[in-house]
């Protein structure tokens, strides 16, 4: 199994220039390619901000390739449907155990979708809610109130649920929140600069969970 060595190493000690974050493309007609600007803008807000050396172009990976092993972190989003192959649930499997991590940022109708197709990837588990007072709301900027809403549709709380598997987080779905929308340029979503600086804080924060301190809870 392939191990990702340098999440076991505290956040500043080994080289990261040429890490890039990856978008996770997957099939089942959702628009996986939503949000294009998002985590360009991340790694750059993380770079001027945490001390990381991120580089700010992100890969695309597909769900069953194994490029996905190029990238400790990678981010999944879109709308609608999600349809993970046999072969693409157990690719994405031996990433995470192997140390991956993937964030999944609803863009509003996704929900019903990903969780039938995660529980794919492990069946053995399920989503659990994440504390407000979890390290992810408070290590590097303070969310007393756990995660940040950033647009509005329903009129239901931001929530926040991870996959744990023997103690470590390899999975955060960040649910009525949009965060992805927050992390893309200003001219698109014509957000007020606080918010889009609330997303991209929370951001940082995500980013220095799963580095600094490999995931676990």
């Amino acid at each position: 199994m392939r191990i990702f060595l340098f999440l076991l190493l505290p956040f500043f000690t080994y080289s990261q220039a040429d890490l890039k974050l990856a978008v996770l493309k997957y099939s089942g007609g959702g628009d996986w390619y939503s949000n294009p600007t998002s985590l360009k803008n991340l790694s750059t807000f993380c770079n001027d901000n945490i001390g990381t050396n991120l580089n700010s172009d992100y890969e695309m990976v597909e769900v069953g390739s194994s490029a996905l092993f190029n990238h400790p972190f990678v981010h999944m989003t879109g709308h609608g449907n999600v349809v993970f192959s046999a072969a693409e649930a157990r690719n994405l499997r031996e990433y995470l155990l192997a140390g991956g991590f993937l964030h999944i940022d609803d863009n509003y109708g996704m929900d019903p979708f990903i969780r039938p197709e995660m529980k794919k990837v492990f069946p053995e588990l399920d989503f659990v809610q994440i504390p407000d007072d979890h390290q992810l709301f408070n290590n590097v900027y303070d969310f007393p109130k756990g995660l940040p809403k950033i647009h509005e549709h329903d009129q239901k709380p931001s929530m926040a649920y991870g996959l744990i598997y023997e103690g470590r987080m390899m999975c955060l779905y960040t649910s009525e929140c949009d965060l992805g929308d927050g992390w893309e340029d200003a001219s698109v979503h014509n957000d007020p600069e606080a918010i889009r600086l609330k997303a991209l804080k929370m951001g940082a924060n995500i980013i220095y969970f799963v580095f600094n301190q490999g995931a676990v809870i």
